[in-house]
């Protein structure tokens, strides 16, 4: 039987998708559904004074309005509110009490019969404030950076390295220096599908909870924490999310004010955001990034300094890997790396796709990039002259590294050979062109996660652990894991995820859902094929009765002996052995700590860009652009390409278009509907190719692959605004590059 991974393989949630069988969050039905209107503050910082409601509860059908002065007593506690993601500090607690934190704060919820009533109720409730002065400028506040204060988060999120060597001594005596300030505003996910959460109220307070989630245990595990209630009692249900891209990684306040109502009232509920209130919780925070980079007059790196300091809330400190990637990436022996916070009234910020990776490296391959120029030598070549082979951080050998191979594989299908150095040589009429490439890196992790795996008795092979797909493809690669470990044909393989009922795995996110969730799905078929095996040799005249595990194979679901495959026992056959029940084992996989701990592990990328500017209207085009990835073991090239592409696109955005506007005055971001909050649309998109290289890798996980979902966006922004410079020669430092900083 020809093996599935590495194939193409056509999505297998793709006809659900497209057919509307597929059920989001909002959409799921229950019997006397009540619906929640979420009404949020007008103010960034004071205090709620005054509630009147009178109007809203007057109207028939509308159920009640809950606010501070009326919320139930719950668990207040700052470990009640933790979730799998939270940063240091103390989460915010929706309707906890008079005080408001930031701009758009959920203060109230109105339930009514109909989400129409619930909406035109909230316009009739008056609410007061007593405003306070507040702070929401970034740049306006760099004079009160602090470190970030330590937590549990800092284990998947390290602060930078200590110095290596004299920065200051090194950068001055270098024959070639650049330094510069690099600056890019907040950004927000705007996933398709909006946040909501359906709570099926059932007999002995049980509830049943749909939430638009990237981790059915983390929503479990909150719901449980704040409202005391059993994890038996509470199940999450999250099988389709229509986008996260980080958003989702936290339980937001739309799931606490469905809950609340839902107990307290004793009824389903429904509560969903507006696209309005999607820029109300968690964003890309804002950051303001200084580099100063040293080399010899033959362009060797000596001397490297990347400072950055971004924004957080005043209630928990967020924080991001930022500044890290150059020790990771180029050998220089005089290194400094500093990460600071300054506390806004804003919300926490959360990960959003390749959080820090996209930050850093937008502003440290600019500089590279800069300092290459400034050394004569071609950027590639610049990169080329200072590869290393070990993070330079941790002072570990990479467990592999292809990027060598991404260089050349790019700029050969790039082209890279054709372009003229000199900025402003290229043209295409009456637009200027220009080419320009980075490099991107993202850590390859693996994480400890569970799955089951059930031979049922007609043959089928159902596999399930409680993770997440929020786009990535993560149905179908589960399902090609399953049915190669245990040689069955992929129509016969279902595999199932987003419910608490099922195996615990991790939130999706930061690119290891592939390694950890594939990981687990193998061992789990690989221990039900052992069990299958065993109750295969028990068999009336088994041919398996003394042989021996390494002398079989599983293919096409039969087990079959490798020196002769015409002996063979179907595993139909064998569940028939067990009183007609299912065969079913549950596994966990673990990352193996011992080995791993000798390397660094990361996934690597090439990026090749072409931009065209208009050089009367400073308009900028990415006419084409190549991504080769160094990505370890691809499970299917259809589904990876379509990660990278994404990751692509996403950084055009990024480069281009995208930012969320704060007005300060008001401290709340003014652009908030998808008509004023810029991203790419079909006709921004032109020719996005990608490579993968081949690389193995024996030591990341079992399956040898690195995660793709983050490695897509991270050297993008930074190889558009490289070929800017080369189609203008000027060097633009604050993202998005608009037209107004080019004219």
């Amino acid at each position: 039987m020809t093996p599935y991974i590495g194939k193409p393989i056509n999505r297998v949630d793709g006809v659900a998708k497209v057919t509307g069988k597929a059920k989001y969050a909002a959409e799921y039905k229950a019997a006397d559904l009540a619906h929640g209107w979420v009404i949020s503050s007008s103010i960034a910082k004071g205090k709620v004074t005054r509630i009147d409601a009178e109007a809203a509860l007057q109207l028939p059908g509308v159920i009640q309005v809950f606010s501070h002065e009326n919320r139930p007593s719950l668990a207040w506690f700052d470990m009640s509110y933790k979730d799998q993601d939270a940063p240091p500090g103390s989460p915010f607690r929706p309707l906890r009490d008079a005080t408001v934190k930031y701009s758009g704060q959920p203060v109230a919820l109105v339930v009514a019969e109909t989400l129409e009533l619930a909406r035109y109720a909230a316009s009739l409730i008056r609410i007061e404030y007593e405003e306070e002065e507040h702070e929401t400028a970034l740049e306006h506040n760099l004079h009160r950076a602090r470190e970030p204060k330590s937590g549990v988060a800092t284990l998947l999120k390290p602060p930078p390295p200590k110095p290596r060597g004299d920065f200051e001594k090194d950068f001055r005596a270098a024959a070639v220096q650049v330094s510069g300030t690099y600056v890019h505003s907040a950004e927000h996910h705007n996933p398709m599908e909006m946040f909501a959460t359906t709570v099926v109220y059932e007999k002995n307070n049980k509830l049943t909870i749909y939430d638009k989630t990237q981790g059915a245990p983390n929503s479990q595990l909150y719901v449980s924490q704040v409202f005391g209630i059993p994890f038996k009692d509470v199940r999450v249900i999250s099988p389709y999310v229509g986008g996260g891209f980080g958003a989702g990684l936290r339980p937001q306040y739309q799931l606490f004010l469905a809950v609340l109502a839902a107990r307290e009232l004793k009824r389903s509920i429904r509560v969903s955001l507006t696209r309005q209130q999607m820029f109300t919780f968690g964003h890309r925070p804002a950051c303001v990034q200084q580099v100063s980079l040293g080399a010899s007059a033959e362009g060797k790196l000596e001397a490297i300094r990347h400072d950055a300091v971004g924004e957080t809330s005043q209630f928990e400190d967020y924080t991001e890997i930022v500044v890290n990637w150059a020790g990771m990436l180029y050998p220089a022996q005089n290194v400094t790396l500093t990460y600071n916070l300054v506390p806004l009234d804003v919300y926490t910020p959360i990960d959003m796709r390749a959080p820090g990776g996209v930050t850093g490296l937008s502003a440290l391959e600019c500089a590279i990039d800069e300092l290459a120029y400034k050394a004569g030598l071609d950027p590639v070549e610049f990169r080329l002259k200072n590869y290393t082979e070990r993070d330079m951080n941790e002072d570990l050998p990479y467990s592999s590294k292809e990027l060598r191979e991404c260089f050349r594989q790019g700029a050969e299908r790039f082209g890279w050979a054709n372009r003229t150095p000199e900025p402003r040589s290229m043209r295409n009429g009456h637009t200027l062109v220009g080419w320009g490439m980075a490099t991107g890196i993202w850590e390859s992790m693996h994480m400890p996660a569970r799955a089951e795996a059930v031979l049922t008795v007609n043959g089928k092979l159902r596999v399930s652990s409680a993770t997440a797909d929020i786009g990535t493809g993560t149905y179908t690669i589960m399902t090609q894991i399953a049915a190669d470990t245990l040689g069955m044909p992929i129509e016969d393989v279902i595999f199932r995820l987003g419910d608490t009922d099922m195996p615990l795995a991790p939130i999706q996110g930061g690119s290891w859902t592939a390694a950890t969730v594939g990981s687990a799905v193998k061992v789990a078929c690989e221990d039900l094929g052992k069990k299958l095996f065993k109750m295969a040799q028990k068999m009336k005249q088994s041919p398996f009765a003394d042989v021996k595990l390494d002398e079989i194979v599983f293919e096409n679901a039969h087990i079959r002996l490798k020196a002769d495959p015409s002996v063979a026992v179907s595993l139909l056959d064998i569940v028939g052995t067990n009183g007609g029940r299912a065969v079913s084992e549950t596994s966990t996989s673990l990352p193996n700590m011992l080995e791993q701990r000798k390397y660094a592990r990361a996934v690597h990328s090439a990026v090749f860009v072409e931009v065209e500017v208009d050089e009367d209207f400073g308009t900028v085009r990415v006419t084409r652009a190549v991504t080769a990835v160094a990505g370890g073991r691809i499970l299917n090239p259809k589904t990876a390409r379509s990660q990278i592409i994404g990751g692509m696109v996403w950084g055009i955005s990024k480069g281009l278009e995208e930012e969320s506007v704060m007005d300060h005055q008001f401290g709340r971001f003014m652009n908030h509907s998808l008509a004023e909050y810029h991203v790419p649309v079909n006709a921004d998109i032109q020719d996005l190719d990608v490579i993968f290289v081949e690389e193995t890798d024996t030591i990341v996980n079992p399956l040898g692959v690195k995660g793709l979902g983050e490695i897509g966006i991270v050297g993008m922004p930074a190889a558009i605004a490289n070929a800017v410079f080369h189609a203008t020669g000027k060097r633009i430092r604050s993202l998005p590059i608009t037209l107004d900083k080019l004219l």
